[in-house]
């Protein structure tokens, strides 16, 4: 396993954000974490990426609490995309995409040719090539999105936190980046993210996470964790769930 969560709890203000959430996450896999609203999805990202400290368990890395590595290395092996991700700098897109590989850089910085090479495979990679050039700060929200997963990826990481990577894009475009994303994982990187859409987490994660009221209530392959039962325990709602030669598939009814 390269990351794993064990006994994980954030209480915040006497509030239980997380209780006790154990989970890990291999090469090779894309888990997706799915839960209503306040069920503790951002909070638990933002935990495995080192940028909340447990109240209890832990959070390790290479077997090694996060608190052991330094930021540098850190950043070196995860990413990590925040929710909502914003821009206030008047950057152009490729300078954007390049910050993302500052810890790869080294004390006098990487050769220009090879940064190019990078920050074009990122956006090729995204669907983004044709943004270099423009100022972030003009984008529209699913284009700056689109940058932001590009950033997130240029320095190859092997670990890869995203926190609602599909906000602000259109239907194709999140087929697109769940596609380019499920085929990194397959390359064996980690991949985890938060989602809302039910269905194209069924239909593209390796596994999923269900989260309510911060506690882990089921935790496996799609088919297995996206039942009718438990979908109605975490969302109240119903649905109807099945599979065909695409994967699984959820549709909620009401």
């Amino acid at each position: 396993m390269i990351l794993a969560a064990e006994a994980l709890s954030v209480v915040v203000d006497g509030r239980t954000l997380l209780d006790k959430v154990s989970l890990s996450l291999a090469p090779g896999e894309m888990l997706a974490v799915l839960g209503p609203n306040g069920a503790g999805k951002s909070t638990l990202l933002n935990a495995l990426a080192g940028l909340t400290a447990p109240t209890s368990g832990r959070v390790t890395l290479d077997g090694r609490e996060l608190s052991t590595w330094s930021p540098r290395d850190m950043a070196a092996a995860r990413a990590f995309l925040p929710q909502n991700g914003a821009l206030d700098w008047p950057l152009k897109v490729e300078r954007v995409v390049a910050l993302g590989r500052l810890p790869l850089a080294g004390l006098w910085g990487e050769a220009r040719d090879a940064e190019t090479q990078a920050i074009d495979e990122a956006l090729d990679a995204m669907d983004a090539r044709s943004l270099k050039g423009r100022v972030a700060t003009t984008l529209s929200g699913g284009e700056l999105a689109r940058v932001l997963l590009a950033r997130a990826i240029v320095g190859k990481p092997r670990v890869l936190i995203a926190d609602e990577p599909l906000a602000g894009l259109d239907p194709r475009h999140q087929i697109d980046a769940l596609t380019r994303l499920r085929r990194m994982a397959d390359d064996g990187r980690a991949i985890i993210l938060a989602l809302h859409d039910l269905d194209l987490a069924a239909r593209f994660a390796t596994r999923v996470a269900l989260l309510a009221d911060g506690k882990l209530i089921a935790d496996g392959a799609p088919q297995e964790t996206l039942t009718p039962t438990r979908i109605a325990e975490a969302f109240g709602v119903e649905a109807r769930v099945g599979a065909d030669a695409d994967g699984a598939w959820v549709r909620l009814l009401r």
